[in-house]
This record gives C-alpha cells, sequence and structure tokens, in this order.
C-alpha cells in the first residue's frame, strides 16, 4: 500500500440538523465528506439512499425490528446490519425520527491509517482495493455491529462524519446494486464520484 498519498483529514462533525432531511437529499452531498475511525479515515466516494415505509429496498419497509431501530431516528447516527449475517455494512440515519431515512455507504477513498486498513483487508491487491464495497469499507475501518447506533455527531463510540470544507462533487447517478426485482432494483438512488478509481462498480 505504500505510495499512495494520504491526505490530512481535518474538518467539523456534520451537523445533526442537516441530516434531518430525506436520504435522497442527503445522499449525494455526502459525497467528499470524511468518515473518521480513530486513524482511519477515508472520503466518501459512493452512496445509496433508502427510504423507509415507500421503499422496498429498505430494511424499514415493513416496520421497525430490532434488527432496524436504530434506522427509525434521531438522525446522525450510524445504522449497521450483517448482510447475508457476516459482512457489516454501514449507513448514516437521516430525516425526522420515525421516518427509517438512511443513506448506505458504498465506498471510500482511504485517507489515512492505510496501514491499519490493509491489516484488516489482506485480501486487497491494491489501495483501490481496500474499500471499494459496503463490507469492505466497514472491515477497513472496524466497523462492526457493535458500533450500531453510534453518534456521527459526537463520536461516542469513536465515528465521525466530518466536513473538511470538501465541496460535493456533480455526481454521477444510476440504480442501486445487488437489489433483487421488484424491490426498488428501478429506483435511481445511487450516487458516486464520477471515474473515481475507489468505486465499487463503475458509473
Amino acid at each position: 500500500m505504500r505510495g499512495t498519498r494520504a491526505a490530512a483529514a481535518t474538518g467539523r462533525p456534520v451537523d445533526r440538523e442537516w441530516l434531518r432531511r430525506d436520504a435522497r437529499d442527503v445522499a449525494p452531498e455526502l459525497l467528499g465528506k470524511v468518515l473518521a475511525v480513530g486513524e482511519r479515515r477515508g472520503r466518501i466516494v459512493e452512496v445509496e439512499a433508502y427510504v423507509g415505509a415507500i421503499d422496498p429496498g429498505s430494511h424499514a419497509f415493513r416496520g421497525p425490528t430490532p434488527r432496524n431501530a436504530t434506522m427509525f431516528g434521531p438522525p446522525g447516527h450510524l445504522y449497521v446490519y450483517l448482510s447475508y449475517g457476516l459482512h457489516a455494512c454501514c449507513n448514516v440515519v437521516c430525516g425526522d425520527d420515525g421516518q427509517a431515512s438512511a443513506v448506505l455507504l458504498r465506498a471510500l477513498a482511504p485517507m489515512e491509517g492505510l496501514e491499519a486498513m490493509a491489516l484488516d483487508r489482506p485480501r486487497a491487491r491494491r489501495p483501490r482495493d481496500i474499500a471499494n464495497g459496503p463490507g469492505k469499507l466497514c472491515q477497513a475501518l472496524g466497523i462492526t455491529r457493535a458500533h450500531d447506533g453510534a453518534d456521527l455527531t459526537t463520536g461516542d463510540l469513536g465515528i465521525r462524519l466530518l466536513d473538511d470544507g470538501t465541496p460535493p462533487p456533480a455526481p454521477g447517478r444510476s440504480t442501486r446494486i445487488g437489489l433483487g426485482v421488484g424491490r426498488g432494483d428501478d429506483l435511481p438512488w445511487r450516487w458516486f464520484v464520477p471515474g473515481d478509481p475507489n468505486l465499487s462498480r463503475p458509473g
């Protein structure tokens, strides 16, 4: 992983009220923000929006359960679930309390802590493979189901969502990835940084 340029990631925590909006509005504006876990930091380059009761692809489509309780608010928390019971994936909770509006973080561009990330992602042959998928992202940053409910605005569990002044890019857009037919697979609720090498899938 040597030779990869690491950028300094300083910034202020994202405001909870800024996140108190529909996930479809927040998602493209999360591109360029920084997710920080201890010394490990990465810039968000790919996201997907999930919108509760109107979205058959959302974990909250059928209402609250112990598994998805964090999705129902308040905004500014991290919803972590296990994909196929194996791989942690994380979402930024948005919207008003009770709306279950959230943004799945699909890919990061690694910035700092690459050595630590590489230890937890031993199969990654290149820096671009460290966090180019929602499960890989969580492995690289050390995020587990135990971090479900972490407050991203206060860093209570060591995870912060930061704005370092980098403006969001003009995003690319597509349908979401990996959803079955009839589960919102036709909704164009994925946004990404065009041409970024760290994307889980090209635009």
